[in-house]
């Protein structure tokens, strides 16, 4: 019997990292419209979202009856004479005290946003990896999974930069399924040749249409959020259920994060983008359920109703 963990990422509510990206929502609303989805954990969001004083962390969380999972940190990572592992220790701390599992780090190039890009040379992708390899190190010491996420508009983003890493470095991966399709990779073909790696996912759809059009440049990544580039959970063109099945198949353990980007114009006037979650965790139910057969059983634990 294999445990399926759903978890809900701050995203999901427009609320991010990059300066100017949209109205933010407040944290009190957004973590109890998490709980009324039915999910029982979420990623911590960008820094200033929520407390970081693991017991502030903790209260606040319990008040809404959910777990830390962890969270997303861009940290950058290319630069010989920048040391990376000191700036995120604080924070790997604050994960160790407040019981949350994983750091999701994205390869992050020194500038605001996701909409350019540098290419490394050589040296800094020697730089790169070193410092993934001594981040997993320092993040293991602590008893905290840390994973890449390569992510748009950071330094491992394409095919072959998702690769080299594979190759170059020891460490996990975090299997975002819309940033993948977006940098030109079929999620469901990592998860067959590299499941090993992989310990931590974030679950998107994806028009690949608007995929198609970040990649070549007629329009910006933020711009293509705004245009919903993120569809409903099993609308789009990405295979979730056969990265779920895949995952499941090889007792997968890791959070599955339901992570739909989003930007808001305003404070939502309508149910918001709840509405879009509600609809994820039905879809992801959907998948479990239809496992649930005498010869491939899993077990599912969600959150309300489970």
């Amino acid at each position: 019997m294999a445990n399926i963990r759903i978890a809900g990422a701050p995203i999901s509510w427009g609320v991010c990292e990059v300066p100017g990206w949209g109205y933010q929502m407040a944290a009190e609303q957004v973590l109890r419209e998490m709980r009324d989805a039915g999910l029982t954990a979420t990623e911590v969001g960008p820094e200033g979202f929520l407390p970081m004083d693991p017991g502030e962390l903790s209260a606040t969380l319990e008040r809404h009856h959910l777990e830390c999972v962890g969270g997303f940190a861009p940290v950058f990572l290319h630069h010989a004479q920048h040391d990376p592992v000191p700036g995120i220790t604080p924070l790997l701390d604050a994960f160790v005290a407040s019981r949350a599992e994983v750091l999701v780090l994205a390869a992050a190039t020194g500038m605001d946003g996701y909409d350019s890009r540098p290419e490394l040379d050589d040296a800094q992708w020697d730089t790169l990896l070193e410092n993934l390899d001594r981040m997993q190190e320092a993040g293991a010491e602590r008893g905290v999974r840390v994973v890449l996420h390569p992510h748009v508009g950071t330094v491992v983003e394409k095919r072959e930069e998702v690769h080299r890493v594979l190759e170059g470095s020891a460490i996990p991966l975090c299997l975002d399924t819309g940033h993948l399709l977006i940098g030109g990779i079929d999620p469901l073909e990592l998860v067959e040749q590299h499941t090993n790696r992989i310990t931590h996912a974030h679950l998107k759809d994806v028009d690949s249409a608007l995929a198609a059009r970040v990649r070549g440049g007629e329009l910006t990544y933020t711009d293509a959020v705004a245009e919903g580039i993120y569809t409903r959970l099993g609308t789009g063109d990405v295979d979730i259920a056969g990265v779920v099945n895949c995952l499941l198949d090889a007792e997968y353990e890791g959070w599955f994060v339901l992570e739909q980007d989003t930007i808001l114009a305003s404070e939502p006037t309508d149910a918001g983008p709840v509405s879009e979650v509600i609809a994820g965790v039905r879809y992801l139910r959907g998948i479990v359920d239809s496992r649930r057969r005498p010869s491939h059983r899993v077990a599912y634990r969600a959150g309300a109703g489970s």
